[in-house]
């Protein structure tokens, strides 16, 4: 096989197949068909498998695969943040594809007359919003979840990057459930079922989460995580919920 002596990239000798100063390999060749082919393939498989084998360990063995990353066992692993991101993407575009919205029910107001035909409008428009943007929703989300878990596990000495880290694995296994239960939202999509089912889909998403963080932090006695995994993620639930009814009505009052 031809390989270049001195690296396309830094212009240093190379001996070997990689360039010792900056990696590039010496088979550097010009891009032609089979090099783009062969890029999308990598590409494609790449993320495949990553997901793949990230989402199986997030619902088999999720406490005890995100300490094993945590202490460096990352290969495998697709990145979490990437995860997140690649995730909600693909929900949001299915929400947006299929105009599902979910948080169409979370606010309900009564009335009438023109105060309440605003209300409603500025409702429907920012439950939109959440539901296309759900990818920032999830983001959003992440250091708000990693402040409770690090103060509520603080004993453990974990650094708050690395909760971080922790809470954005379970938001992407929060995504992966909604991708995968995506067809029962859109069967009963604006139905007086849809409610309830969110609901018992978002108590799911809880009792893996809470799985996942009791199974985490095994150092603690029985009693110790149980009683910090429900604070550590029932108090800052219970901010993000009062902080989004806090957005509606202040907008609401800014439109009468």
């Amino acid at each position: 096989m031809m390989t270049n002596s001195k690296c396309l990239n830094c212009d240093s000798e190379i001996k070997g197949r990689f360039c010792s100063n900056c990696g590039q390999s010496s088979d550097t060749k010009r891009i032609n068909f089979h090099y783009l082919w062969h890029d999308i393939q990598h590409g494609l498989l790449h993320i495949d498998k990553g997901i793949l084998f990230t989402a199986k360990e997030l619902y088999t063995r999720p406490g005890n695969s995100i300490r094993e990353f945590l202490n460096g066992k990352r290969v495998n692993h697709f990145k979490p943040i990437s995860l997140v991101i690649v995730l909600a993407g693909i929900y949001s575009l299915l929400s947006h594809y299929f105009e599902l919205n979910l948080f169409s029910g979370f606010y309900e107001i009564n009335g009438n007359g023109g105060s309440f035909e605003n209300s409603k409008t500025v409702v429907d428009s920012v439950s939109k919003w959440f539901s296309n943007h759900y990818s920032i929703m999830s983001l959003i989300q992440i250091p708000v979840f990693s402040l409770g878990t690090y103060i509520c596990f603080k004993k453990v000495k974990y650094n708050f990057t690395e909760h971080l880290i922790i809470n954005t694995f379970i938001a992407g296994q929060k995504l992966i459930l909604h991708i995968l239960t995506f067809p029962l939202y859109y069967w009963l999509n604006k139905t007086s079922y849809s409610r309830p089912v969110d609901q018992a889909v978002d108590v799911i998403g809880f009792a893996i989460a809470f799985w996942t963080l009791y199974q985490l932090f095994n150092e603690l006695n029985f009693s110790q995580r149980f009683w910090r995994t429900l604070c550590s993620l029932v108090i800052p639930f219970v901010f993000m919920i009062l902080l989004a009814v806090l957005i509606f009505l202040t907008l609401i009052k800014a439109v009468n």
